[in-house]
């Protein structure tokens, strides 16, 4: 494959980017964010997060610490 075959390749993958509906893309981040974390949590046991202004820790038995309060 030419220089300007790769060119015109990543020029039309960008089109095809921009003509997603934007709420296409975020539903799809939300979902592979939520793939991440059920990866995390069965490969190191817990997952790190942020809930009603801490930051905690969520362990696989369901467990929950406090780890810091978010300062505003």
């Amino acid at each position: 494959m030419g220089i300007i075959q790769r060119k015109r390749n990543a020029r039309t993958r960008a089109n095809r980017l921009a003509d997603l509906p934007k709420r296409t893309i975020v539903s799809q981040a939300r979902v592979a964010g939520k793939r991440a974390a059920l990866r995390a949590m069965r490969v190191m046991g817990f997952v790190i997060t942020i809930e009603d202004g801490w930051v905690i820790k969520r362990f696989k038995d369901g467990q929950i610490e406090k780890i810091s309060k978010i300062a505003h």
